[in-house]
């Protein structure tokens, strides 16, 4: 399905911002530039810049216009359903370490459809909270085909769209289906000390897994996050 026309003028400003045209707290071309350069009416213009912000990709500043996030925000694993924003349910997240190729623990390897030794592209990020102090640790583990078609993952500081829109914009494969499990168990020595906790101490994981409209995995991220600050809420209809 061919994209509407602030939908493409959305992801024509999206890859030039994650290809580095525009840095963190740049300026975007103005509202009555985008319009001429599209042939477009204002409405579209703010339509698309509704969606830039929405992923927590740009930000209105009073009198100049929409300028580049001067942090990246990221969401902590799972709960991605249809028509979330990242700027609802994101946060700022410190990224760490470099991402490497490795192989996955057992329980991501069978998520990703993996046999055993395949080594997977891992990217950790820890989610912070309002304070400055850890929420979640969060490593996402990315296919073979998915780190070969899309080099940026490999890069070791955050991709400013988000790797879900990168990932889509570069190989064409959206996510279709996302499957969470929920579990609980004691945080691991390295994941105690990211986290600021005192062994013994539990901790809630998230498996979360997203597929293509084919069933292809994209990626499998595991979020650990102390007891403390873990809480999930539902709210459903009920007849």
């Amino acid at each position: 399905m061919p994209l509407l026309k602030y939908e493409q003028i959305a992801e024509a400003l999206r890859s030039r911002i994650t290809e580095g045209e525009f840095g963190p707290g740049d300026l975007l071309p103005s509202g009555r530039d985008l319009c001429e350069q599209w042939s477009v009416s204002r409405a579209t213009v703010i339509k698309a810049m509704d969606v830039l912000r929405a992923d927590g990709l740009v930000v209105a500043r009073q009198g100049s216009g929409f300028t580049v996030m001067e942090t990246p925000l990221a969401r902590p694993a799972g709960r991605r359903t249809a028509g979330s924003a990242r700027l609802s349910g994101g946060s700022a997240f410190r990224r760490l370490g470099t991402p490497a190729r490795q192989e996955p623990p057992e329980r991501v390897a069978e998520a990703l459809g993996l046999a055993a030794g395949v080594a997977a592209l891992r990217r950790d990020r820890l989610m912070l909270l309002d304070d400055g102090s850890p929420q979640s640790l969060v490593v996402a583990w990315f296919p073979p085909d998915i780190a070969d078609a899309c080099p940026r993952l490999a890069q070791a500081g955050p991709l400013m769209e988000g790797t879900t829109h990168y990932v889509a914009r570069t190989t064409g494969r959206r996510p279709a289906e996302g499957v969470d499990v929920s579990t609980v168990r004691l945080a691991s020595e390295d994941e105690a000390e990211l986290l600021g906790l005192t062994l013994p101490e539990a901790v809630a994981v998230v498996l979360h897994t997203a597929s293509d409209s084919e069933g292809r995995p994209l990626v499998c991220e595991e979020g650990v996050t102390p007891a403390q600050v873990w809480e999930r809420t539902d709210a459903y209809p009920m007849s």
